[in-house]
């Protein structure tokens, strides 16, 4: 079953906006940069993103928002606790995000 990988970040007030931009076009690149080590192919099915922009007033802080989409809980658990571009990708972001808030999920199931 498909798995729904949401990450929402809050960026430092004093992180440069060419710094944040860095960062998202980083983030955007994981999409073609993780391969799994199994099949040495991509295994991300879809990976997208970019600043806020909801007239709601709910983001408590929150500035930007992601989603990619794993074709199974066993790929996005490689991604987030093995894949070596991922983990290099979450070291490299530490100076610029103030908070981050993840949340998965499978469609339809509650």
């Amino acid at each position: 079953m498909a798995i729904v990988h949401v990450v929402l970040f809050k960026f430092k007030a004093d992180a440069k906006p060419e710094d944040v931009k860095a960062a998202c076009e980083r983030f955007l690149a994981l999409k073609g940069g993780c391969v799994h080590p199994t099949s040495n192919s991509p295994y991300i099915l879809s990976l997208r993103g970019g600043k806020d922009n909801s007239p709601e007033g709910l983001q408590d802080g929150l500035t930007h928002g992601f989603v990619a989409e794993f074709s199974s809980a066993e790929d996005r658990d490689y991604y987030v606790t093995t894949d070596p571009v991922h983990q290099a990708f979450v070291k490299s972001i530490g100076d610029v995000v103030e908070k981050a808030v993840v949340v998965d999920f499978s469609n339809t199931v509650y």
